[in-house]
């Protein structure tokens, strides 16, 4: 038993990496859980922001600063719902 718990261990931690998150990155925040947002739910974005990392909450939690988007949900998060955001870059898409 205790063989079968250490492979799966050992497979998830191989699939899984910690987020290198820090105070002051921009990330996109999942809209999956947003009620507010009217329309079609099919044409809503999936991503809102970016958004600036206010606070970190141990490894899986992050505080994010409050936008037009988010004024109704609480600024903490799960690191699930965030992704880093990349911005394009201005000579290749003006």
């Amino acid at each position: 038993m205790e063989d079968s718990f250490a492979s799966a261990k050992d497979k998830w931690d191989k699939s899984h990496s910690t987020p290198d998150f820090k105070v002051g990155y921009l990330v996109l925040v999942s809209t999956t859980s947003f009620n507010n947002i009217k329309g079609c739910k099919n044409l809503k974005d999936s991503f809102s922001g970016p958004s600036a990392i206010k606070a970190l909450h141990g490894e899986n939690a992050i505080e994010v600063e409050s936008s037009e988007e988010l004024r109704n949900k609480h600024p903490t998060l799960p690191v699930s719902l965030v992704k880093p955001y990349k911005s394009s870059d201005a000579e290749k898409f003006p």
